[in-house]
């Protein structure tokens, strides 16, 4: 049951946002400082107020109303749209979310938001501009593939190219350099106890620490494997349908990627992942599902080991806790 006196659904846009009060009704602000000391004027005390992870849009408005002592939740969009299939409704426009996001919370438990640190915040933002540039340069690569292919007849093409995936090179390693630092200042000792997991590299690891929060947004292993996306499906009905079991693949994808990869080098060093992929891949399941199996028990053996506060140790890992 809601404990709280009034609820609060807010749909932020680039320019305004709409808010739905369970007994107030509708009502709009402009998306910037003005607007938003008009929001706080209005909201009465005990009450909470719950939007949408958006992107950049919810942030700053998560971020005042925190400051200000209002109770705020950042909720998952897909959750909200599920309600309100679920609701079988045919209208859509910005009241109208609002509204659905505020029933939403009226009838589920809606996790409270922590407002980020300089650093927090700092840090999103590095892995946003990081995985722009990534994606940059291996288009970048892609086209001077093709050109090879092609045989270069334009060397002046090739030659920018060349120029434009340098410029990438260093803004990377710039990027990187400077992640590194700002985690160090206050996560150095959970980096080395994350980088002691055999597999587990130190971009991994930042990527860990910056998007749990140092492993504080998750209870257990469990609800960290679920936001990853890197828990099993099961597809079956009656008789007929007998689905291959898929991972979900509904949570961050460039840190499911990276811990893919991190799969490969935990078969040959990490004595647990070893034998996790050897009794699947004897049981006849594929290699692709062995690996993502041992990408599932990796991410656990990081779970424990960053609550445990204690370095990886073979001999003792496998009694953590990892529920």
């Amino acid at each position: 049951m809601n404990k709280y006196k009034e609820t609060f659904g807010v749909d932020i846009s680039k320019d305004v946002f709409d808010l739905y009060g369970s007994n107030s009704g509708h009502n709009q602000f402009n998306n910037d400082g003005k607007g938003f000391g008009s929001f706080l004027k209005i909201l009465p005390e005990g009450a909470i107020v719950v939007m949408e992870a958006t992107g950049y849009y919810h942030y700053r408005l998560a971020q005042f109303l925190y400051k200000n002592h209002v109770v705020v939740s950042v909720v998952n969009p897909l959750s909200v749209k599920r309600f309100i299939q679920m609701k079988l409704a045919k209208i859509k426009t910005d009241k109208s979310d609002a509204k659905a996001i505020c029933d939403y919370a009226m009838a589920n438990e809606v996790p409270l938001y922590n407002a980020l640190t300089d650093v927090q915040a700092e840090c999103l933002q590095l892995f946003r501009l990081l995985d722009s540039y990534l994606k940059k340069r291996t288009a970048t690569k892609n086209k001077m593939h093709g050109e090879e292919t092609l045989g270069i007849p334009s060397k002046f093409v090739y030659r920018s190219l060349k120029r434009d995936r340098k410029h990438l090179d260093g803004e990377i390693a710039g990027i990187e350099e400077r992640l590194l630092s700002l985690v160090k200042k206050e996560q150095q000792h959970q980096l080395t106890l994350l980088t002691s997991v055999p597999g587990i590299g130190p971009k991994t690891a930042l990527f860990l620490i910056v998007v749990t929060d140092g492993f504080s947004k998750f209870e257990t292993a469990g609800q960290l494997c679920s936001y990853v996306g890197i828990t099993p499906t099961i597809r079956e009905s009656g008789s007929s349908v007998r689905g291959r079991s898929r991972i979900s693949k509904v949570g961050n994808k460039k840190l499911r990627n990276l811990l893919f990869l991190c799969a490969f080098n935990a078969c040959k060093h990490n004595r647990a992942c070893r034998e996790l992929y050897q009794r699947l891949v004897n049981k006849g399941k594929s290699k692709k599902l062995a690996l993502i199996a041992v990408s599932n028990k990796l991410l656990k053996q990081c779970f424990a080991i960053a609550n445990s506060g204690n370095p990886y140790d073979p001999e003792h890992v496998s009694v953590l806790k990892l529920q």
